[in-house]
This record gives structure tokens, C-alpha cells and sequence, in this order.
């Protein structure tokens, strides 16, 4: 009895024993299921601040890339612009030297006045291999009728955004920018546009959009090119345009003292002056810098002429001819002598309405953006080669 006894104590113990080892492991196992549940809110907490971290980088990354690159577009702004006040003042200098404490030769100055004008009648060097010329108007679609009877609207002939842009009226500060054609045409008024605000106000109907700038005329005093970055809302670059005595280019649209255009060669300017008062001129410009790479005084009367533009290096000049409803091409000017009046062919406009208040050719669709008493119009051009003389 006294054996079974001391039996029953042993496996007693030995029960407590065992038990006591099962809450030891059961303890230690909740106090690393604790830790490993630590370890994985501390890993998520570092995965998700390792994250913000990153985005913040990336977000840092493109800020210093967008001010890197308007630095370099402020840097080149000012190099152009050294470049051209150094060229101001050679040209002042040369304009208002001092007097010279010498007689100069009279011969001398004959052959520098003949240098300057071989150098104006040299050679138009062209850009590009273009050799298009107009053969007829192919087709013709009335868009929509937008504004007011004059008014000028174009897409950026430079690259593919297919952005459009309108300036209503003959003068004003804000330009209406539709993000397509197809915006404008379904828009009521202009209640799909963006307004753009120009720091001067633009006059006149002789404006262009290029390579997301536009180049628009400013008119006071004198006559400055002014030229807006469309995408930071800025003014680049201006300049004055060197040419005293302005008269308004066009008999038809006396609100146009001067016409930019953009052809496969880049920026033209269509003018008129005093001294050659009857015939309209043409000039060649720098895009970046705004400089006059060279110019020419035309054939082309001013006289009941609407509009004109430029392609391939060839002025078009479209003339109202009397009859209600037809507009035509009736001189042109080939800065190369490629085309002549006798070989261009008559090209007319199946015009119904008042008469063309603009005419914006776009290099990249081979189309004519027209303005016609408050309608803007597309014309299709069909195109063939120019001929060597």
C-alpha cells in the first residue's frame, strides 16, 4: 500500500513537471509570435517610408530637371540677346560714328554703299529641298462661324500637338487656344478654349504659331516681333523691326502693317513702306533670335490685295477680283527666280462671303487657314513641282 502511494506521488510530480514545461513553451512561443508580429509592422512601417522617400527623390529629380532646363532656356535667352545688343551697337556705331578728322574718300564710301546692296541681292541660300508651288485649290470646308468679322486662327505649324489658336478681332491681349480643331468646331463660342493673356497687346492680323511660340506684332511707335513660350506663359524674346515708314500691307485690311508666315523654310515677314509704297516686301527671319536673314522688294501691288503667305520660298499674294465670290492668286514672288507671274497658274479661291481678313499656310498639312467675315475656313491646296529657268 505504502508503494502505490509512494507511485501516485511520483507520477504527481512528474505531471506537475510536465505541465509547468508546457507553460514555459507556450510562453516563449506567444513572446516570439510578439516579436516576429513586431518585426513586421516595423518592416512595413520601413517599406512604406522607404517609398515616400523615393517618390519625394522622384519628385525632387523632375523639379531640378524643369528649372535645369528653364535656366538653359534663360541662359540661352540671354546669350541671344548679348548677341544682339553687340550687333545693335555695331550697327549704331557704324549709323553714328564720330565725325572723322580726315576727308573720306568718296570713292570709298560708293563702294561700301555698292557692297551693301550685292549683299542685299545676293542669293537666297534655301533650308530645306522644298520645290512645291501651288496648282489649284483642291478642296474647300467651312469649319464653323467664331467672332467677329476680321480675326485671324492657325495651328502650330511647327510641331504635332494639333493645338488651335484664335485671335478675334484686330487687336487685343488674349489669344483663345483650343486643344483641337474639332474642339473649336463643336464649341459654343469659345467655351472650350483656354484663355492665353499676352503681357502687350497683339494688332493687327498678321500673326503666326511656331514650334509652341507665338510670334505676334506688337504696334507703337515702331513695329516689334514679339515672341510667347505657350507652354510657361512667358515672353522669350522681341525685337524691333528694322525698317522706318510701316504702311499698311494689304489695301483690303488697312490692320495689317505686316503679316508674319511660316513656310518649310521657317519665319517670313510681309511688309510695306513709304519708300517702295505701292509693292509689298518680303523678309526672311531667324526664328530663334529674331534677326532679318535677308530681304526683297516685290512686284506685288498693294492695292486691293486681302492677304498673302509663303511656301517653299514663294509669295502668294491673293488680290479681291470684283466678283462676289472669288478670290484669286494674282502674284507671286520667288526669292529663288524659280516661279514667275507668267508661269504660275491662276489659282481661285471659291470664296463666299466678304473677303479674306487671313491666310495661314501650314507646312505639315499642306492647308490654308482662313478667316472670312467671322467664318474660319480649311482649304486643301493640291501642289506640283517648280520648274528650273
Amino acid at each position: 500500500m505504502r508503494g502505490l502511494v509512494f507511485l501516485l506521488a511520483l507520477v504527481h510530480v512528474a505531471t506537475a513537471q510536465h505541465q509547468a514545461l508546457i507553460d514555459y513553451l507556450e510562453r516563449r512561443l506567444l513572446a516570439i509570435e510578439d516579436r516576429i508580429s513586431l518585426w513586421q509592422e516595423q518592416t512595413t512601417r520601413y517599406a512604406s517610408e522607404l517609398r515616400e522617400l523615393k517618390q519625394q527623390m522622384v519628385s525632387q529629380l523632375e523639379s531640378l530637371d524643369k528649372e535645369k532646363e528653364t535656366l538653359r532656356m534663360t541662359l540661352d535667352g540671354v546669350g541671344t540677346r548679348v548677341d544682339r545688343v553687340e550687333r545693335e551697337l555695331d550697327y549704331l556705331e557704324t549709323q553714328n560714328g564720330a565725325q572723322p578728322c580726315v576727308d573720306v574718300d568718296d570713292k570709298l564710301i560708293e563702294q561700301q554703299v555698292t557692297l551693301v546692296q550685292e549683299k542685299q541681292k545676293a542669293k537666297y541660300f534655301k533650308l530645306t529641298d522644298c520645290s512645291d508651288m501651288i496648282s489649284s485649290i483642291k478642296a474647300m470646308k467651312i469649319l464653323k462661324r467664331v467672332g467677329g468679322a476680321k480675326g485671324m486662327w492657325t495651328k502650330d505649324t511647327g510641331v504635332t500637338s494639333g493645338k488651335v489658336y484664335v485671335f478675334n478681332g484686330t487687336a487685343g491681349d488674349t489669344i483663345n487656344e483650343f486643344a483641337t480643331v474639332q474642339d473649336l468646331a463643336r464649341s459654343l463660342g469659345f467655351s472650350l478654349s483656354t484663355d492665353l493673356k499676352i503681357p502687350s497687346s497683339w494688332k493687327g492680323l498678321g500673326h503666326v504659331v511656331y514650334n509652341n511660340h507665338v510670334y505676334y506684332v506688337n504696334q507703337a511707335e515702331e513695329i516689334t516681333v514679339v515672341k510667347f513660350d505657350t507652354r510657361n506663359k512667358s515672353v522669350t524674346d522681341s525685337a524691333v523691326f528694322p525698317v522706318q515708314d510701316h504702311v499698311p500691307v494689304y489695301g483690303l485690311n488697312p490692320e495689317t502693317v505686316m503679316d508674319l508666315a511660316v513656310d518649310e523654310e521657317g519665319l517670313w515677314a510681309i511688309y510695306a513702306t513709304r519708300q517702295n509704297e505701292r509693292h509689298i516686301s518680303l523678309a526672311k527671319m531667324d526664328s530663334n533670335s529674331l534677326d532679318i536673314e535677308q530681304m526683297w522688294d516685290t512686284n506685288c501691288p498693294r492695292e486691293n490685295a486681302e492677304a498673302a503667305f509663303v511656301i517653299c520660298g514663294t509669295l502668294y499674294v491673293v488680290y479681291n477680283t470684283q466678283q462676289p465670290s472669288r478670290s484669286r492668286v494674282q502674284c507671286v514672288f520667288d526669292v529663288n527666280d524659280l516661279v514667275t507671274n507668267e508661269e504660275a497658274p491662276l489659282v481661285y479661291f471659291p470664296k463666299r462671303y466678304g473677303f479674306h481678313s487671313s491666310l495661314k499656310y501650314n507646312p505639315q498639312e499642306q492647308l490654308l487657314y482662313a478667316w472670312d467675315d467671322g467664318y474660319q475656313i480649311l482649304y486643301k491646296l493640291s501642289m506640283k513641282k517648280k520648274l528650273e529657268i
